[in-house]
């Protein structure tokens, strides 16, 4: 959860997968501040199932399931000096 009055936005639409970490990448912004998320490829297969785990079928999960990937991170940032989370 969240702590009261921290907020973060996601207006940059840019996501990249990292074949070494097994998970897409993505930005949010905390007012200036850039915080690095991770989701796990298993995360995005759990919510696209029966789809290939190549690159351009997780890239093409986390497209479909955006909102509630975004929702998730919402919730599990907590503001602070952590500038990097992983959904998994």
């Amino acid at each position: 959860m969240t702590k009261a009055g921290v907020v973060i936005h996601f207006p940059n639409p840019t996501r990249i997968h990292d074949a070494s970490r097994h998970c897409v990448c993505f930005w949010g912004y905390d007012k200036a501040r850039e915080i690095a998320f991770q989701v796990d490829d298993g995360v995005l297969a759990r919510l696209s199932p029966n789809k290939d785990s190549d690159e351009s079928s997780l890239l093409a999960a986390f497209d479909r399931n955006r909102e509630r990937i975004l929702e998730i991170a919402r919730t599990v940032y907590t503001g602070g000096p952590q500038n990097r989370y992983t959904i998994s």
